[in-house]
């Protein structure tokens, strides 16, 4: 009986510190979206419903609007060309790491995990050097080369296991029953590791919208500003556009589906190897 009652109150407390995590993790991302219903300009003062925001958002009316709105297209052109880069690099430097063997495969693997574990700041600094070195002028194009620089080994993390618990004898059974590399690659391979590559890709859109030091050592001063940059120096001049709250809810619903998106063709694709197993 006493144990009985010593595992209930366990696993309460159990319950009730994964709620207060939860509830660490999520109570400003709820706040962020209830007052980007309201048009104070002041978080925490609510003055009615309205969606006022989110119309100057798209609309661009206010002189905010549109720099953050240009900003954020620029986020979204870095983000979705250096993952883009990222996920092909990546997975053909996987699949190079993965055919290795012995010491040398060891040791790719932990220069791989160098920039990983290397502080932002470090590397935004690093490559900064390297461009003034090189001579070459900071703008767009730096700042996409460092992206696809920082995000490239995250992918092949994300690629890697996909690597390893594939059949190593199905690509050599295509080539065997006459198919060229080419499409031995894209019908046997390529279908094993796209949920890697995906998963990849997603984490480098991340990556790349979260980032900020590699941004700003590498942004130049020609006025580029992605969201991370504005964000900045917008609060250094003492505040923050109130329409950053519509976006940040936006992103955070966009990144969300996103999410339930791939958890449900994950759990078809095991069901399905499931089926096909038995």
């Amino acid at each position: 009986m006493i144990r009985l009652r010593q595992t209930k109150w366990k696993q309460i407390a159990a319950n009730l510190y994964l709620y207060l995590v939860l509830v660490f993790l999520y109570a400003p991302i709820a706040v962020i979206i209830i007052y980007s219903f309201t048009e104070s300009k002041v978080l925490g003062n609510w003055t009615g419903f309205s969606t006022g925001l989110y119309q100057n958002l798209f609309s661009g009316h206010s002189q905010g609007a549109t720099t953050l709105y240009s900003a954020l297209i620029n986020t979204v052109i870095i983000a979705v060309i250096s993952a883009t880069a990222a996920t092909i690099m990546g997975t053909v430097a996987a699949i190079g790491i993965h055919n290795m063997r012995g010491a040398k495969r060891r040791a790719v693997t932990f220069l791989n995990d160098i920039p990983m574990i290397n502080p932002d700041i470090i590397t935004g600094i690093s490559i900064f050097l390297l461009f003034v070195f090189l001579g070459i002028s900071r703008g767009m194009f730096t700042v996409i080369c460092a992206h696809i620089a920082f995000c490239t080994p995250y992918v092949i993390l994300c690629v890697m296991p996909r690597l390893t618990t594939m059949n190593p004898n199905i690509y050599e059974a295509a080539l065997d029953l006459g198919a060229t590399p080419w499409q031995a690659f894209r019908k046997v391979l390529l279908p094993e590791l796209l949920p890697g590559m995906v998963s990849g890709f997603i984490l480098a859109v991340t990556l790349s919208i979260d980032d900020f030091a590699v941004t700003f050592f590498t942004k130049g001063s020609d006025g580029l500003d992605t969201l991370s940059t504005y964000i900045y120096a917008d609060a250094r001049k003492g505040g923050l556009t109130p329409e950053l709250r519509p976006l940040s809810a936006l992103i955070f619903v966009t990144m969300l589906l996103l999410l339930v998106v791939v958890n449900i063709r994950a759990s078809r694709q095991k069901k399905e190897q499931k089926k096909k197993g038995k």
